[in-house]
């Protein structure tokens, strides 16, 4: 579960349910001490009416005429605190793609028009990396937000970790190579991901990861930057998180680090039923590693996992030092990103219909008819006026050259 204070709200949305809770954002009194948080999330209450100036502007408006009539809405195979994911296929083309559904009042009250502002340009650079979940387009109707998405339907790492308990060492090694490397991409980029989970690794088709969630990102973090927001998920959060320090892109190799560990033991390193002991782990139990993994296992997940962000495996030359470590000698990087390595595992899916690995909770509740509706069909009240106006230029469409 992705944590915040009491009330569980935020943009994160993601295929298939949380541990425990919806997925949220910031913990603000979980340990019963204050911390820093980034400006945008300081004030929890409902803001006024966004004046000109103020307006969110979500980049340029390059695909104002789709709507959600282009799209068959066939199933929901997720949900979150703002909306829903719904398996769609678009009536031209008779493509399938996963649409992400949410509602532009719910983000207004929460005040986190900035974090899909920041989701929405993060997925736009993911266009080029083979391991990160794609946007084809977005638009908007008087209430809604739409995000159009890849449709992948192998299942979360997540659900075949449970199905399965643990994973040999070679499909670990794998899945935590296609995972650094989808990492990797996004600190070129200056972003940190930050919420790195089982939960938000799906399996594609043919069984290669793909990462997805981009609501926790930070964007802007350069080499040696930091950030001091408290936000992700409990089994996960690296120490210097817990401390309240700033924290830089090592945060994402500590995340690898437990994810691997987990693959390999079947629970998350420092793990406790009980949160406060599992924080006080994290802090000050050192990592202690069962004796049937190899050596070079072992010194990764000692070198990922070292609280000390400084000392951490990463922290020097990022991806190239995960890159380089002896633990993923046997992986061709450039075959690996070219897809030519054979996946260890196949999920199967017979097909775009195929939702085997879908959560029942999902794919069984009916699709709302509300989904489906343009603006013209909205009674346009005063509250969905502002919103309206709160996301103006969300709306995109890839460049005609992108399609060549």
């Amino acid at each position: 579960m992705t944590v915040k204070a009491a009330e569980a709200s935020g943009p994160a949305l993601t295929y298939s349910k949380m541990r425990g809770m919806v997925a949220i954002l910031i913990v603000q009194s979980i340990l019963k001490i204050s911390q820093p948080q980034e400006p945008e999330l300081m004030n929890a209450n409902p803001s006024p009416p966004p004046s000109p100036s103020q307006q969110i502007n979500l980049g340029p408006s390059s695909n104002p005429h789709a709507k959600p009539s282009d799209f068959h809405f066939l199933k929901v195979i997720g949900k979150g605190s703002f909306g829903k994911v719904l398996l769609a296929r678009h009536k031209a083309e008779e493509q399938f793609y996963a649409v992400k559904v949410l509602q532009k009042k719910a983000i207004l009250k929460k005040k986190e028009e900035k974090h899909i502002m920041s989701e929405r340009n993060v997925l736009l650079k993911n266009v080029k990396h083979p391991f990160l979940v794609g946007l084809h387009f977005s638009f908007q109707t008087a209430d809604k937000l739409y995000f159009v998405l890849d449709y992948i339907n192998g299942g979360e790492l997540f659900y075949h970790l449970q199905r399965e308990r643990c994973f040999l060492e070679p499909r670990a090694r794998f899945y935590a190579a296609e995972i650094a490397s989808a990492l990797g991409y996004l600190h070129s980029l200056n972003i940190v991901y930050r919420d790195l989970k089982p939960e938000n690794i799906l399996l594609d088709s043919q069984g290669h990861i793909v990462l997805t969630d981009f609501g926790l990102c930070k964007e802007n973090i350069e080499h040696n930057g930091t950030t001091s927001t408290f936000c992700g998920t409990p089994e996960y959060l690296a120490p210097e998180v817990l401390h309240k320090q700033p924290y830089d892109r090592t945060v994402d190799w500590w995340c690898l680090g437990a994810v691997l560990y987990e693959m390999l033991y079947g629970l998350p390193p420092f793990y406790s039923r009980n949160t406060a002991e599992m924080y006080d782990n994290i802090l000050n139990k050192p990592l202690q590693l069962k004796p049937n993994i190899t050596n070079s296992a072992r010194h990764l997940l000692e070198g990922l996992l070292q609280k000390d962000r400084t000392k951490r495996l990463g922290a020097k030359e990022d991806f190239t030092e995960i890159k380089n470590h002896i633990f993923f000698s046997p992986i061709n990087w450039d075959d690996l990103i070219n897809k030519k390595i054979t996946p260890p595992f196949n999920p199967n899916v017979s097909g775009p219909s195929d939702l085997r690995h879908f959560d029942p909770e999902f794919t069984d509740e009916p699709v709302p008819n509300s989904i489906g509706q343009s603006p013209d069909s909205i009674l346009i009240t005063a509250s969905v006026k502002e919103a309206a106006e709160a996301f103006l230029g969300f709306s995109y469409a890839p460049p005609v050259d992108s399609f060549l």
